[in-house]
């Protein structure tokens, strides 16, 4: 369907929203009131939409998210099921020690844990909560003793802007190889928190500024909005060639190509998790028709 429809015959990444529950509820999170949702995969129909983008699109890799996806049931089974398919496995997740016995059963068949960090203690905690981020910190040491890769990703907003490096730095020192800078999108229970948008976008040529003087081991990868450039030409289908990057499916089954669109309820597929298949379902206000660009991932 994705290549009748879309020209989309490959797909690289799935990211596979488990389930929308969480036990945070983060000022930055898209997903807002979908917290409450009892919506969700089982088993079975995750294995089903895994099974069938590997087969028909060559999938890549899996990334486990929700919510938060150590939350879901079946975690170990469904990363055990997408190794048995060949598929590289990541997942990202806060990361709280209440998970440890969880962390240590997926570590054979993950590829990489990133963990969710917003800036330093004091930033991170205000987002998330009390005590969040030296729990985190433990669980990426736990992870790495493991024998998993780990990374981390934050959202910048105007509070942590100036913690990137600082943080970036701090986590060179805990065997994190990745630092993944993303762009704050007022969705969900950012619309809330309005005061956490970087309103002077010329901030970010200092960011990078201080990027390239700190001499950092660590990789940033960072959502080209947050680039002091002017942005690139938009491809108007979000795809290149028929190769689709990545795609991201919510946990009523919605499957969005941008990233930037993810939270907005206006996907024009949908995975039927009764029939096994994919659905394509226009509208007037879906991202095709807004033409909505993906999110460009470079490096800094």
């Amino acid at each position: 369907m994705l290549s009748e429809i879309a020209g989309i015959t490959r797909v690289r990444m799935l990211y596979l929203q488990l389930l929308y529950r969480c036990n945070f509820s983060c000022k930055t999170c898209f997903h807002g009131q979908l917290l409450k949702d009892p919506a969700h995969y089982t088993l079975q129909e995750a294995q089903s939409l895994l099974a069938h983008f590997r087969e028909h699109y060559r999938l890549d890799a899996v990334t486990l998210l929700g919510g938060e996806p150590l939350l879901y049931p079946h975690i170990v089974e469904i990363s055990q099921y997408a190794k048995k398919l060949g598929l590289k496995v990541e997942i990202c997740t806060n990361a709280h020690p209440g998970y440890r016995r969880t962390i240590e059963e997926l570590a054979p068949t993950l590829d990489k844990m990133r963990v969710s960090l917003d800036g330093l203690e004091a930033s991170h905690d205000l987002i998330r909560q009390r005590g969040s981020f030296r729990g985190a910190l433990q669980m990426l040491t736990l992870a790495r003793l493991n024998g998993v890769d780990i990374g981390a990703t934050m959202v910048v907003t105007s509070r942590n802007l100036q913690e990137v490096v600082p943080l970036a730095q701090l986590l060179e020192g805990y065997g994190v190889r990745e630092l993944k800078l993303h762009c704050l999108r007022l969705v969900g229970n950012a619309l809330d928190n309005p005061d956490l948008a970087v309103t002077d976008t010329t901030a970010y040529a200092h960011l990078h500024r201080q990027i390239a003087d700190a001499d950092l081991t660590i990789q940033i990868l960072y959502d080209s909005d947050l680039s002091p450039e002017p942005p690139g030409q938009a491809c108007p289908n979000l795809v290149s060639g028929g190769w689709l990057d990545r795609i991201e499916s919510d946990p009523a089954g919605g499957l969005t190509v941008s990233c930037k669109a993810v939270g907005r309820d206006v996907h024009a597929f949908r995975w039927d998790k009764t029939a096994a298949r994919i659905l394509y379902e226009p509208r007037e206000n879906d991202e095709f028709q807004l033409g909505i660009p993906d999110v460009v991932y470079q490096t800094a």
